[in-house]
């Protein structure tokens, strides 16, 4: 199948899928059964530096561009993994290159870039407040030299995988006349330190075995040096992740579609039906081209929302645009490959099933697609702010 991007960064594309073909389909069918975790696929792409791909040289990594970090977990994607156990460490981190103190990117970012430490977990969202980030309720309030930390956080994701969490949390009550987003601050937090310590976690199970999880916070105390960039601008600093996160998880969903598609043109042109192949029948060719027409727009999206992060300019309409395309992309990717392999698109054997529950996920996190039209109405087209 000829693609908008496949010559773009071969190097890396040829690297990343003679890894990934190391894991075959088998690897992932079994761990996705056992409700596990691909520990091993998981060391060797930390081993390979990959997922260190944008911590800077000074501190160890390779630097390489938001474009390539892209492919890299494009490629995971359409070799068949999932690059959700993953990607955190990818972009997670990026709250500490870009806001961190001078020692706190000395210290962790060397020890990320070599894999001594995870970064993989973000602590945002809240049963009560979910998308509607700056009502969130967990505080951190300053005491004898020390944070105290008390709240609830909810689809934390790979805790019991990383050694560092991200944490947003209200340091100040907000006043009016200030933004609704002041007294936000972010903090890092040492798990071995915490959980046990003040910080418990409870897994949840869902539907595609994504690591996720509720975390209560009582009385938990961390370092004062723990907080992460300037106090009460939190949200700017989570942000810094935000739009990476976005970019990123377009180019995991871009992959899954071009994995379907590669899957449904396949069994199209080998599957004989009434004499002849079924890849044949405009009813099932149609849906296919239909769904790649519509993943290499999104893969366009993806290229310019990758610009604007590799420039630092504000790329919250693009990555949000291509998080949005390439969700909705890949999920009618997954739906025509489901329908081209019929009964068997069912069998756990032929992977379809696992990928198109793994895909569906994107249409709701990590920000709902509602979320995304509601932004481009306000900031893009000019509309009153709808929340």
């Amino acid at each position: 199948m000829k693609t908008e991007g496949a010559q773009t960064y071969p190097e890396v594309r040829d690297a990343v899928r003679a890894l990934c073909a190391q894991y075959p389909d088998a690897y992932f069918r079994k761990i996705d059964q056992e409700r596990g975790y691909p520990e091993d696929f998981v060391n060797a792409l930390t081993k390979a530096g990959w997922l260190a791909a944008l911590i800077p040289q000074a501190y160890g990594g390779p630097g390489l561009s938001m474009a390539e970090a892209s492919v890299i977990m494009e490629e995971i994607n359409r070799s068949g993994g999932n690059s959700g156990a993953c990607h955190g460490q990818m972009y997670v981190m990026n709250s500490i290159v870009f806001s961190g103190s001078e020692a706190q990117k000395t210290f962790y970012l060397p020890k990320i870039a070599a894999g001594e430490l995870r970064v993989q977990s973000m602590g945002v969202t809240e049963p009560s407040t979910g998308s509607d980030t700056t009502k969130l309720k967990t505080t951190a309030v300053k005491k004898d030299g020390r944070w105290v930390i008390n709240g609830q956080k909810v689809w934390i994701s790979r805790v019991q995988h990383s050694d560092l969490l991200i944490l947003l949390a209200r340091t100040s009550p907000w006043a009016e006349g200030q933004k609704k987003s002041d007294g936000l601050s972010c903090f890092i937090i040492d798990l071995a330190q915490a959980v046990g310590r003040g910080l418990t976690v409870r897994p949840i199970l869902n539907m595609v075995n994504h690591e996720t999880n509720e975390l209560f916070f009582d009385n938990l105390e961390i370092p004062e040096d723990a907080l992460l960039g300037e106090e009460g601008k939190g949200l700017r600093v989570i942000f810094e992740g935000l739009n990476a996160e976005r970019t990123l998880i377009a180019a995991e969903c871009i992959g899954d579609g071009y994995w379907f598609l590669d899957r449904a043109t396949k069994y199209a042109n080998e599957r004989q039906v009434f004499g002849r192949p079924i890849g044949q029948n405009q009813g099932i060719q149609f849906p296919l081209a239909e769904a790649f027409i519509e993943l290499e727009a999104a893969s366009l999206m993806r290229w310019r929302a990758c610009e604007k992060i590799d420039a630092r300019q504000n790329a919250g309409a693009e990555a949000n645009m291509a998080k949005y395309l390439a969700a909705k992309a890949s999920w009618e990717a997954g739906n025509a490959c489901l329908q081209t392999h019929g009964g068997f698109g069912f069998a756990c054997d032929y992977d379809v099933e696992r990928k198109f529950r793994e895909t569906r996920l994107y249409q709701v996190a990590p920000i709902s697609t509602n979320m995304i039209l509601s932004y481009v109405g306000e900031h893009m087209l000019g509309l009153p702010r709808s929340f």
